[in-house]
This record gives structure tokens, C-alpha cells and sequence, in this order.
């Protein structure tokens, strides 16, 4: 699906680059109609007009008038003021998508002030990669139509699923968080085949063709991460080996706190706004 109305960004850090980018390689908006303001960072905004071709701007109401969807991409602790700096440009008939972390629609709506549709989503930046996993949920406000609309906006970043609004918690410490797991399980293995003598571009080449096989089968071949990793794992072999060790770490427990204090961050996040 391909849009000619305008899409506007307030907040211009990673996640909003990263969604960006996606959209731009997606063209599911035309770069003219795509609108981007922040705070107060001149340089962040050239940076992005001179990169993407967007339209950027440090007024918000250029920015937000007659903007079909708007974008809150923001800290947390920046939600209020970004909100509103823009509410009283804000109307019924446009889409506000918020990807803060923590922030529940409900408090989006309050700091509106009036009954604009709001549209919660916890894309990752894998979208700049056209790949992200992004969860979206509706407020009050919201109708099915508008949930469509952000749906079809993150799926062409890569993939969008409905969940319940308490799930969004969750769902920030796996898919929101989750290639930040990653890349540090990756800087491990990089720095064990250094360490073992091989040298760092044929380490990296081979680990990151390995992660994306290994995202590939778990998506394609309809079997279990478990029944995957007993398929590598030989009786005495070196995988076992290997298995053997990150057992004996508490491998699995430990990637459960992880997602768990990401998790409840969130919810702390959730409550100081």
C-alpha cells in the first residue's frame, strides 16, 4: 500500500531515524509530505533533511497541520512537554501513533486534552532494516480503521501484530529491547574467535550470516527453537560442548531477568509519567 498524505515526526533520535529510514526505502509516504520537527537539536534535523530528503522544521504547527498520521517518537521523560507543544494543532481527524516506552495511551489521550485517536506501538530499530517485529495497540479514542492504518504504516517496515495494551510491557523487553540481546551475544562470539585467532571481519562475516540463518529457520521451517537447537546438537559433539557450558551459566535464566527488568522498566516508566 503506497500513501500520498502527510506523515509527521516529533522527536528526531534513533527509533524516529529508524522508522524513518524504513518508511522512506518502503515509499509508503513521499519523502515531501514527510514532515520532521524536534526539541531543540538544529543539527539532528539538517542531519535527516540532508540524508532522507525529508521536509524538517522547528515549528511545530507547520509540522503537525494537516498531517494525516503524527508521530510521537520521544524519551520518555520528554512525553509531556513534546505532547504538549503540539496538542492545540492536534484534531479528531488525525492519527497520533506513540512509540514511547512505558506510556499508555490513556495518559497520551490526557496530555491531548481532547479525543484524538492514539495508536500505541513498540516497533525496534531493525525497521531502518525493513525487519522490524512491532506491536501495536489502540486507546479509547481509536477505531478500527485507525488501528488498521498503523498496521499497514509498520508493516512495511517489516512486521505489525495487535496486542492487548497490558501485554505492551512484555512485549518491550523481548521485540522492543531484543536486538539490543542480540548484538551483545554477538560481541561475545566476536570477541571468543578474536581471542581463538581469527581475525575480526571473518569472525563478524561468519556470526552474522549465522544470526540471520538461525532468524531464518525459526521463522520458515515450522519447527520450535527446541527441536532446532536438538537438531544441531550431536551426542558429544561440539555443540553440546558449547550448550553444556551456557547451562552450567544459567544461560536461559539469566535471558529471563534480562527480559524481565527491561519489562519492568517499562512499567516503572509507566508510572513516573
Amino acid at each position: 500500500m503506497k500513501m500520498s498524505e502527510k506523515l509527521a515526526f516529533i522527536g528526531a533520535g534513533s527509533m524516529a531515524e529508524s522508522i524513518l529510514t524504513g518508511i522512506v526505502n518502503s515509499e509508503f509516504f513521499p519523502k515531501e509530505q514527510i514532515f520532521v520537527t524536534n526539541k531543540s537539536d538544529k543539527d539532528r534535523l539538517a542531519f535527516l533533511k540532508k540524508q532522507y530528503d525529508v521536509q524538517n522544521t522547528e515549528d511545530k504547527q507547520r509540522t503537525v497541520d494537516g498531517a494525516d498520521i503524527v508521530v510521537i517518537a520521544v524519551k520518555p521523560y520528554d512525553v509531556e512537554a513534546a505532547v504538549t507543544s503540539i496538542r492545540n494543532y492536534l484534531n479528531a481527524n488525525q492519527l497520533l501513533i506513540s512509540v514511547v516506552a512505558g506510556v499508555s495511551t490513556d495518559r497520551i489521550s490526557q496530555l491531548i486534552g481532547k479525543e484524538v485517536p492514539v495508536v500505541r506501538a513498540m516497533p525496534n530499530t531493525s525497521s531502518a532494516a525493513g525487519q522490524s517485529a512491532t506491536a501495536v495497540t489502540r486507546g479509547k479514542f481509536a477505531a478500527e480503521k485507525h488501528l488498521k492504518t498503523a498496521l499497514d504504516l509498520f508493516n512495511t517496515i517489516g512486521t505489525a501484530t495487535e496486542v492487548a495494551e497490558a501485554d505492551m510491557h512484555t512485549v518491550t523487553g523481548i521485540s522492543g529491547s531484543g536486538p539490543a540481546y542480540v548484538y551483545y551475544l554477538v560481541e561475545a562470539m566476536e570477541s571468543a574467535a578474536v581471542s581463538a585467532g581469527l581475525d575480526h571481519a571473518t569472525a563478524h562475516d561468519l556470526i552474522t550470516q549465522t544470526i540471520v540463518g538461525a532468524g531464518e529457520m525459526l521463522k520458515t521451517s515450522g519447527l520450535n527453537p527446541s527441536k532446532l537447537r536438538e537438531n544441531i546438537t550431536s551426542p558429544g559433539g561440539t555443540t553440546q560442548a558449547g550448550i553444556e557450558t551456557l547451562a552450567e551459566r544459567n544461560f536461559q535464566e539469566t535471558v529471563m531477568s534480562c527480559v524481565d527488568s527491561a519489562r519492568e522498566r517499562s512499567i516503572e516508566l509507566g508510572k513516573k509519567l
